[in-house]
């Protein structure tokens, strides 16, 4: 879903020097490496085929559909029903759960201006003749039509077929995110009858259309024949096989394996580009005088898909289709369906403020979560939005460096930035890891789901490298490719490469709203001195008198620094010890225990301390407490500039932030 009403409200809060990289270089494939330590699926379980053909009424916003369903029972149990998704009556009126469910301003909440829905007219399976007359629309007391249930009139026993003939009418609503049509623009997603996936235990993983939820389904081959009127441009999901001009309509197929969604948009306006990047073919459609922004936007994705295929492994798809729709269609954009995705934004935004690329970048990432990978995004919305959030920063990040997210009249914000800001919103009040609909509002969602993800991930790559960590999501990508893992699959994925201590703390950041904070409370420093008092010694008792140590030796001045871990959260930790002569001594913790003394001897006094001086810990609660002055200091009322500016970047932060 779309990332950018997050960033338009994240950027302006997130001021910050320091990503922990470099802007990109060229380094040695890793791609290669990883694929072979972790080997992929070359191909998804064939479970539901779709073969339809969508005529395009352009002056109606509707389609008729006709076609077949073929689908196989991979469960091990008999199915004695099918759950059928209908996502378009999701607009069709008030009594939806999509529009009465509160979300607090979320996107997707303007109102509809025209009602859209899906009407099956046929759902046939052989000699049974037409199931849907029987078929359960409604729930007692629950107005939803988006989940249907459709008793058989013969069980599918494991590893059976159907093939279901179906036929249906669909009516676009005004555009609402994801989909709908403004004037003559059509984006055409959520529009079939859609059956739901069975879990090999044989339990139906069905669900009305939520508001903040999104989708969830097995893989099997599309084949789509669209259409519409002539003077139209379509695209749409997979590569077309067959087109021509007949009667005034165009008529274009397109055919794909290994995906779970077909969606596709048809508009009289549309003006195109295209490129080969990676192998893969990249179309761009866009509106009339948005070339420069469509430019942008390839350039995005001439670093996005390398940088993809050599973390997550390759792109399996030979197509890729990128949609940005018109001003007044705002809703449709920031979207993703397998080998198509959607962007937005304005035509004017500035130079150096990356959010076209941030936003393709972010929808291309779904390509692998979920798309690839096909989590559960209704159960565990955070495996898809969350994972997504951060690959999309980290490509962003190698890219961009520091300035990944604005880079302009000297001011540099990171996209990792403004993901901690957001991420500190509603991080007591609720877990990351829960369902879509258990989210008390859209921004909680926003700032959970999104930023606290990729934020519990950026900090866990930077306390353990770059390397082990990028290897750690690259075993998760490749390992679970076309094969739907839960959220503790992703746990132990983890745990595998980056160690138990890291497994338990990425569970306890997402499913127990663990926090933490790092406080430097206290900081000494003194002369060394020799140890006074009254002393036995060898049969006689002698007074000492306290007295300085020689000024000139390497423990000339002694002294300590008391840090403190608040929260559940277990992290090691650096903590740098700021000297007088403006020298740096590195300290480390490994952060278990509520606080830890740590001793210092040296030639010079110590002025002051900072905890955390990287920022690799992008969870900390409170960036205000990371640093302190020893009150002995001979500078202590000089006004200095610490050397480490991000410090201040990062109280800056912190001030701001809401």
């Amino acid at each position: 879903m779309a990332v950018f009403a997050l960033l338009v409200l994240a950027l302006p809060l997130a001021v910050r020097a320091d990503t922990g990289r470099a802007p990109a270089a060229d380094t040695p494939s890793r791609g290669a490496a990883l694929d072979a330590e972790a080997p992929m699926l070359e191909h998804a379980e064939d479970v539901a085929d779709y073969t339809m053909v969508a005529k395009l009424d352009a002056a109606a916003h509707t389609i008729h559909g006709e076609g077949t369903i073929r689908w196989r029972n991979t469960s091990g149990v008999p199915a004695h029903e099918l759950w059928v998704h209908l996502y378009l009556n999701a607009f069709k009126n008030e009594g939806s759960a999509y529009l009465r469910e509160p979300v607090g301003g979320f996107r997707g909440s303007e109102p509809l201006t025209e009602w859209g829905y899906i009407d099956v007219r046929r759902f046939a399976i052989g000699e049974d003749g037409d199931l849907w007359p029987k078929a359960e629309l409604r729930r007692p007391g629950d107005e939803d039509e988006t989940d249907a249930r459709v008793p058989l009139a013969h069980e599918v026993l494991p590893g059976e077929t159907v093939t279901i003939d179906v036929a249906w009418d669909s009516k676009l609503p005004s555009v609402l995110e994801r989909t709908g049509h403004a004037g003559n623009f059509n984006m055409v997603g959520q529009w079939f009858p859609k059956i739901a996936r069975l879990e090999p235990s044989g339990i139906w993983a069905h669900f009305p259309f939520h508001h903040l939820a999104e989708f969830y389904a097995d893989f099997g081959t599309y084949d789509v024949t669209m259409d519409v009127p002539e003077a139209y441009v379509i695209g749409a999901t997979g590569p077309v096989v067959e087109s021509h001009v007949a009667a005034g309509r165009r008529i274009e197929r397109h055919v794909q394996a290994d995906i779970h969604d077909f969606a596709w948009t048809a508009w009289d306006e549309w003006q195109t580009g295209a490129t080969t990047i990676d192998g893969v073919k990249v179309t761009i459609l866009y509106p009339p005088g948005f070339k420069s922004v469509a430019d942008r936007e390839l350039d995005s994705m001439r670093f996005a898909i390398p940088d993809f295929h050599e973390k997550y492994g390759r792109y399996p798809y030979p197509v890729l289709t990128l949609v940005h729709p018109p001003e007044r269609a705002a809703e449709a954009g920031g979207m993703e369906y397998p080998t198509l995705i959607t962007t937005g934004g304005p035509w004017y935004g500035p130079p150096g403020v990356w959010i076209p690329e941030i936003v393709t970048v972010h929808e291309f990432g779904h390509q692998y979560f979920y798309g690839l990978i096909a989590s559960n995004e209704v159960d565990w919305p955070f495996l898809d939005e969350g994972l997504n959030s951060y690959a999309e920063a980290d490509t962003m990040g190698a890219w961009k460096g520091d300035a990944s997210a604005v880079d302009l009249v000297g001011l540099h914000v990171s996209d990792s930035a403004a993901h901690a800001v957001r991420a500190r919103d509603d991080e007591h009040d609720q877990p990351v890891a829960q369902p879509a609909y258990a989210f008390a509002t859209g921004s909680a969602y926003a700032s959970l789901v999104y930023s606290r993800t990729a934020t519990i991930l950026e900090t866990l790559r930077r306390v353990h490298g770059d390397a082990a960590f990028t290897r750690a999501m690259g075993l998760y990508a490749r390992r679970w490719r076309f094969r739907h893992p839960a959220a503790e699959d992703f746990v132990h994925a983890m745990a595998d490469v980056l160690g138990a201590d890291a497994g338990r703390a990425l569970h306890a950041a997402l499913f127990e709203k663990a926090w933490v904070d790092y406080a430097l409370t206290e900081v000494f420093s003194r002369k060394a001195s020799t140890a006074a008092g009254v002393y036995d010694r060898q049969g006689k008792r002698e007074t000492v008198a306290t007295a300085p140590r020689s000024s000139a030796g390497d423990d000339a001045y002694e002294g300590w620094v008391l840090v403190t871990r608040r929260g559940s959260l277990t992290f090691p930790v650096g903590v740098d010890l700021v000297l007088e002569d403006d020298t740096h001594e590195r300290l480390h913790w490994d952060g278990k225990g509520d606080t830890v003394r740590l001793s210092y001897r040296g030639r010079v006094a110590i002025r002051a301390a900072i905890v955390d001086p990287d920022h690799a810990i992008l969870l900390d609660d409170n960036v205000t407490n990371n640093f302190a002055r020893a009150p002995e200091s001979p500078s202590a009322g000089a006004p200095r500039t610490l050397e480490r500016g991000t410090y201040w970047a990062e109280i800056l932060l912190e001030l701001v932030s809401p």
